[in-house]
């Protein structure tokens, strides 16, 4: 147990909406494994492909079990986990490409089964990792390195795709507020049954969305979020 992880530096931008995600997580796993006294390797932290599955390897203070999947398959492997040791406080880790992208398909079985997961989705809008491509919540018309007319099809609303198909606890928020995100993990932690926190989280790099998501009253920009 290390206060970082000596193996790994920072693959982030500066700026990067993860950091205030990465954070937010590491109090919350260290305030629900003191509530339910709990060890820290009794968690299991699962992340797909893209910039967030990084964060399994940039946690700090005392160190989870983590697995670094493949891309769009972190449901069913937490699925696995969690079937195999119930015991386990699973936590997902993924991004909007990944998690609504490849992985969309494996939403509804998980809600569905209701297993105690909590899943955590970055949400920047683009494939920041593989430089800028148009994902499934990037807004219609925008221009990105794979759309450069602007993006044909409408964004996919992941809050109403959740509600569809059943999730039994749903959550969302802004990476820049790390105390509403530690309480909503925190709860949805503790929920009986899956979780998710939709994180607005903004890629300084290609979609930098900070000030239309927290709004700026000079200049008569109303905040915008899920």
């Amino acid at each position: 147990m290390t206060l970082k992880n000596p193996e790994y530096d920072f693959k982030w931008c500066p700026g990067c909406g993860d950091f205030g995600v990465r954070r937010a997580l590491e109090v919350a796993l260290s305030e629900y494994t003191t509530e339910n006294e709990k060890p820290i390797d009794n968690t299991v932290v699962v992340a797909g492909i893209g910039c967030s599955g990084n964060m399994v390897h940039l946690l700090e203070r005392e160190q989870p079990f983590g697995i670094h999947g493949i891309h769009g398959r972190s449901l069913p492997i937490s699925m696995g986990i969690k079937m195999g040791n119930p015991d386990l406080n699973v936590v997902v880790v993924a991004g909007d490409g990944d998690f609504l992208g490849i992985g969309m398909e494996h939403i509804a079985p998980q809600a569905l089964r209701n297993l105690n997961v909590t899943a955590v989705v970055m949400d920047n809008g683009v494939y920041g990792l593989t430089k800028g491509q148009s994902s499934p919540t990037t807004d219609l018309g925008v221009i990105t390195s794979s759309t450069p007319y602007g993006k044909v099809e409408d964004s996919l609303n992941p809050l109403r795709t959740y509600l569809t198909v059943g999730v039994s606890y749903i959550a969302s928020t802004i990476s820049n507020k790390v105390k509403d995100m530690t309480l909503l993990m925190s709860e949805a932690m503790n929920h009986e049954g899956f979780s998710i926190v939709h994180v607005q989280s903004p890629c300084t790099e290609y979609n930098n969305t900070y000030e239309a998501l927290k709004g700026n009253e000079s200049k008569g920009i109303k905040p915008l979020a899920y």
